[in-house]
């Protein structure tokens, strides 16, 4: 049985429904990621499993119990906010025991649960500092650690680390990739970033306009993208598209035509069961990391625009014959001026298609 259960999930407000039928499974234990462009429903559909939105149609269940119209604070769920909401005149351990002294928790095991929550969050020596005296990093620490003292059923994360800099959303990342595994709990993450879907989670689900697009392992999303939206969404650079024809279709190998290819052609290898036949408009994707400027197969004729050094790699913008732009991420840093033309060649099982409505073929 699953542990978190979403029976066809629907939130209108008014009219116009944000959230639009959705159904998931999650097991216990299992870190799922919600990702999607902001204005996808992915914040309002974790606001309704928390209780803190009422939904319109649907049912959820947690643990085997049917939540759907039960109070927040009897759902046995945590949740940790894009703002940290701590309490500037209390200190962090006041902050942390807040919660549960308003359950009436004994001072004792008040004690034991903050004191533990800090050592698991190494925020031992910070108890008695007030919030203004803690660094963005610190204050997420203490929101997750008033969450930890709880002991939910469920941890919910909407956009965490979106305040935080870069090396900090780093940093917080790691710690909350170990932190789910130390405690061994059910974490459902709301974020509109990539990259912490692909490194956080064990499975992802692909929002737009409060639809699920696909849901599956970074791997699968990765890999095996069902449209050209989820092929962007799972992926850093995302994916290029280039406009094309088929030529011919077999079951193994299609062969399109369009002006960025060197030879006028190229020859993918197919996906088994694709139905792409000749004369059809389709759409190529490639992976800015299967790009090859030293490449010999499906040979791509391109002109550099710009080159950004990244230290280890180079992510360089170029335009194809046909106008569109490929951004290549190469490792080291080859030196391409801008305005240079060079070749560019990718392997045929890395080149992705999807038909016109942009489908995966």
């Amino acid at each position: 049985m699953a542990f978190l259960r979403l029976d066809n999930i629907v939130k209108r407000f008014g009219e116009h429904a944000v959230v639009k039928g959705v159904s998931l499974l999650v097991d216990k234990s299992e870190f799922l990621v919600f990702v999607g462009p902001s204005g996808c429903g992915k914040s309002t559909l974790l606001r309704m499993i928390a209780g803190l939105e009422n939904i319109s149609e649907g049912r959820i269940h947690i643990d085997g119990r049917d939540v759907t119209h039960v109070e927040p604070a009897r759902r046995e769920v945590a949740m940790v906010f894009q703002s940290y909401a701590l309490y500037p005149h209390m200190s962090v351990y006041e902050n942390m025991a807040f919660g549960l002294r308003m359950i009436k928790t004994g001072e004792d095991e008040i004690r034991e649960r903050v004191l533990q929550a800090a050592r698991t969050l190494q925020i031992e020596p910070l108890l008695e500092r007030r919030p203004r005296q803690l660094s963005g990093g610190q204050r997420q620490r203490v929101a997750i650690g008033r969450a930890i003292v709880r002991k939910p059923k469920l941890f919910l994360f909407d956009e965490p680390l979106s305040n935080l800099d870069a090396e900090l959303r780093t940093q917080m990342r790691v710690e909350i990739a170990r932190l789910h595994k130390a405690l061994g709990a059910t974490m459902v993450y709301v974020t509109h970033d990539q990259v912490e879907a692909m490194t956080l989670a064990d499975r992802i689900a692909v929002l737009r306009d409060g639809v699920v697009e696909q849901c599956g392992t970074p791997a699968e999303l990765y890999d095996h993208p069902d449209n050209i939206f989820v092929a962007g969404v799972s992926g850093s650079p995302k994916m290029n598209f280039l406009a094309a024809t088929v030529t011919a279709a077999s079951e193994r190998s299609v062969t399109v035509e369009g002006p960025a290819f060197a030879k006028g052609t190229m020859t993918v290898r197919a996906r088994h069961g694709h139905e792409a036949r000749r004369g059809q408009k389709i759409i190529v994707g490639l992976r800015p990391e299967h790009v090859k400027l030293s490449g010999k197969e499906s040979q791509l004729t391109l002109r550099t625009d710009i080159s950004e050094n990244l230290g280890g790699t180079t992510q360089i913008h170029a335009q194809a014959a046909s106008g569109e732009t490929i951004v290549i991420l190469a490792p080291g840093r080859p030196e391409i001026a801008a305005g240079q033309p060079f070749s560019a060649g990718i392997a045929a099982e890395n080149v992705y298609l999807f038909d016109a409505a942009g489908t995966a073929l």
